[in-house]
C-alpha cells in the first residue's frame, strides 16, 4: 500500500522556519515588505517552504484577502517586439507581486476587446492594463465602477492613469535624423498608423514639426495612414508605385508591422529604394542586418510597464493624469557607431 503523504500547514512551516504564523502568511502572500519584515527572515521561510513542498490554499486565501490574485493585460496581438516586450514585462511584475497574469489578444477588435475586458473583470482581476485598445474609455468606466484598477499604455483616458511614450518629441528626433543630410527637395513619406488616433496623431506632429525646422513645407510630405498591418503598408506602397508617383527617398514607417510591409515590398522591389533611408517607430534589432540606411526609435517597454505597477502599488488615485516615458534611437546606419542605443532627448 502507498503511504499517504501529509499536507503540511501554515503552523507547520511556521514551526519549521522558527518565527510566527503571521510572519509567514505576510511572507507567502508577497506582504512582507509592507510590514518590513527582514529580508533573511523572508528567505529563510521561502527555503523552508520548498524543502516541505508547501503550497498555500488559494481559494481560501483570496476569500480571506478578498483578492483574486489575477492580473491582466489586454494588447491586439503578439507578433511584434512592442507587444510581446509589453507582455513579458508585465508578467515579471505580476509573479513579482504573487500575481497570476493573465493576456488577452484583441486583433483590435473592438467586439473582442470588450468580451475579454468584461471576462477578466468577472474573474476579478485586480489590475488591468490596457494596450492597443481601440477605445478604452468603456473598459476603464467599466473598471472603475467594479473597483478594479485599470492603467491605460499610450491610450491617454480621463477616468484613470495613463502611461504614454513621448511620441511627439520622439518622432520629431527621429525625423530629425532620418532627414540629417539630405537636400531639401528629396520626396518624404509617413507611411502607417490611423489618422485620429492618438499616438499617430503625435508622431505626425513631430515628423511636421522636424519638416518645417528643417527649412521644409511641413504640409507637402506624402502622409498615408494606411493602418498597422504588413499587407497594408505592402499595398500603400504598390499603389504609390502604380500611380506613377515617386517613391520616397526618405521614409518613416510608424509601427514595425508596417514597417514588415515596406521590408517585403523592398524585397522584391530593390532598385526602386536605392539610396533611400528609412526609419522606423519602433525597434527590431533584425533591421540592422538589411543593406539600406535605417533608424529605429525602440519604446522603453520596461519603463511603461514599470510606471503602471508604481501607481498600482501607490494609494493615489491620479485618474487623468498622463506619465510620459522617452523613447531610444537604437540604429543608425546599420551599426549606430558600436553603441547600444541614445535617449532621443540627448540628441
Amino acid at each position: 500500500m502507498r503511504e499517504s503523504k501529509k499536507r503540511h500547514t501554515i503552523r507547520d512551516l511556521a514551526q519549521a522556519a522558527g518565527t510566527s504564523v503571521a510572519t509567514v502568511s505576510l511572507v507567502m502572500n508577497g506582504g512582507w515588505k509592507a510590514h518590513r519584515i527582514n529580508p533573511e527572515t523572508a528567505e529563510r521561510v521561502r527555503e523552508q517552504a520548498k524543502i516541505m513542498g508547501y503550497r498555500p490554499n488559494q481559494r481560501a486565501q483570496a476569500l480571506r484577502l478578498n483578492r483574486s490574485s489575477l492580473s491582466g493585460l489586454m494588447i491586439p496581438h503578439h507578433r511584434n517586439r512592442f507587444f510581446a516586450g509589453l507582455t513579458e514585462n508585465f508578467e515579471r511584475e505580476s509573479l513579482n507581486r504573487n500575481l497570476v497574469p493573465i493576456i488577452g489578444s484583441t486583433q483590435r477588435d473592438p467586439r473582442i476587446e470588450d468580451k475579454i475586458a468584461d471576462s477578466m473583470i468577472a474573474q476579478e482581476v485586480e489590475l488591468l492594463v490596457l494596450a492597443g485598445v481601440e477605445n478604452p474609455s468603456r473598459i476603464n468606466a467599466i473598471c472603475r465602477e467594479a473597483g478594479v484598477r485599470c492603467a491605460n499604455v499610450d491610450l491617454p483616458g480621463k477616468d484613470t492613469f495613463s502611461v504614454v511614450t513621448d511620441n511627439m518629441n520622439g518622432a520629431y528626433q527621429l525625423t530629425r535624423r532620418l532627414l540629417s543630410g539630405l537636400s531639401g527637395n528629396v520626396p518624404v513619406m509617413f507611411l502607417g498608423g490611423r489618422r485620429q488616433e492618438y499616438a499617430t496623431e503625435l508622431r505626425l506632429d513631430g515628423f511636421r514639426k522636424a519638416l518645417i525646422e528643417m527649412g521644409r513645407d511641413g504640409e507637402a510630405a506624402t502622409v498615408m495612414c494606411c493602418g498597422y498591418s504588413p499587407q497594408a503598408a505592402y499595398e500603400a506602397l504598390e499603389h504609390v508605385v502604380g500611380s506613377g508617383e515617386a517613391l520616397p527617398c526618405a521614409l518613416l514607417v510608424n509601427s514595425i508591422s508596417a514597417f514588415e510591409g515596406f521590408a517585403a515590398f523592398w524585397r522584391i522591389n530593390p532598385s526602386l529604394f536605392e539610396g533611400a533611408r528609412i526609419a522606423s517607430f519602433d525597434w527590431d534589432p533584425f533591421a540592422a542586418c538589411l543593406p539600406i540606411d535605417a533608424v529605429m526609435l525602440r519604446q522603453d517597454v520596461e519603463g511603461l510597464i514599470a510606471r503602471c505597477f508604481e501607481w498600482f502599488d501607490a494609494s493615489e488615485e491620479r485618474a487623468g493624469e498622463m506619465v510620459f516615458v522617452t523613447p531610444r534611437l537604437m540604429v543608425d546606419d546599420l551599426a549606430d557607431d558600436g553603441k547600444t542605443g541614445s535617449d532621443v532627448d540627448g540628441e
